[in-house]
């Protein structure tokens, strides 16, 4: 059985969990989200406990992968709607900067143009300083996947380690032809 599955969801403080069908909807102070489960597994609030329980409907093999997917989502989303999440991106090279202009990130990265990205509704997305680009919100899912498109715009580079990278990211720098 799923070990993952088995535990039970813990409802924080602040957050409001109700499930209408095969929605489940979670309210909370960094906003609202919805996700649909699949028919696979059962899932039910048990409000005088404050938890969430997540239940297959049988032993199958997408049955048990899905008990354990269904829970970390709900978990996600509780945690989601309550702090938020968070990626830090750093752009790395000389002349290289990032800029918001209302709904859009502009990055000048060494091409000759300036590429643009439009930012997703329900995404916050700040730059503290030139090269640095903060993304926030509360869908864990939104958040990871902006800060990939975004790194992917310009990903950073084996000799020098110029583009934009995750902070903290740590690029392998090659010797180049010089070393030999």
């Amino acid at each position: 059985m799923s070990r993952i599955g088995k535990k039970p969801v813990e409802i924080l403080a602040g957050v409001t969990v109700s499930v209408a069908g095969s929605t489940i909807n979670v309210e909370g102070p960094a906003g609202k989200l919805s996700f649909e489960h699949r028919p696979e597994v059962t899932v039910e609030v048990n409000s005088d406990d404050n938890i969430v329980l997540v239940d297959r409907i049988n032993e199958h093999r997408e049955s048990r992968a899905f008990h354990g997917l269904t829970r970390a989502l709900i978990n996600n989303m509780i945690i989601g709607v309550k702090e938020g999440y968070e990626k830090r991106l750093e752009i790395v090279g000389v002349g290289y900067n990032g800029q918001i202009q209302g709904d859009t990130l502009k990055l000048r990265v060494g091409y000759a143009n300036e590429l643009q990205k439009k930012i997703p509704a329900g995404l916050d997305v700040s730059c503290p300083d030139n090269t640095h680009i903060v993304v926030k919100g509360p869908d864990k899912q939104k958040v990871g996947q902006f800060a990939a498109e975004v790194r992917a715009l310009r990903k950073p580079e084996p000799y020098k380690g110029k583009g934009i990278r995750y902070q903290g990211e740590h690029v392998k720098i090659k010797a180049g032809k010089a070393a030999t």
